[in-house]
């Protein structure tokens, strides 16, 4: 079955950076578009970067110039570097796969910016 898997999320400082990680298995990882989302509390889920199996990616206009996303398509995997951390970033963040019409989730990641 599909299964993607997030790590890498932590407590960091404001202005600090932290990279996560998103393992897939179950699909041909190629193919597939990928996307990171995010869910504060209270909050809800909103999109904030997206890769095609090409690598052309998109950001939400909050996370421009300070995240980056990219993949691996020999390790299943897809990342996202973040600098430049801000409270607001605080959140639950989930990785995202688009296969064969269907849309598949991980588990989550928190990710808490704070001094």
């Amino acid at each position: 079955q599909v299964q993607l898997v997030e790590s890498g999320g932590g407590l960091v400082q404001p202005g600090g950076s932290l990279r996560l990680s998103c393992a897939a298995s179950g699909i041909i990882f190629s193919n597939c578009v990928m996307g990171w989302y995010r869910q504060a509390p209270g909050k809800q889920r909103e999109l904030v970067a997206a890769i095609t199996s090409r690598g052309t990616t998109n950001y939400a206009d909050s996370v421009k110039g300070r995240f980056t996303m990219s993949r691996d398509n020999a390790e299943n995997t897809v990342y996202l570097q973040m600098n430049s951390l801000k409270p607001e970033d605080t959140a639950v963040y989930y990785c995202n796969a688009f296969y064969l019409g269907l849309i598949y989730w991980g588990q989550g990641t928190q990710v808490t910016v704070s001094s």
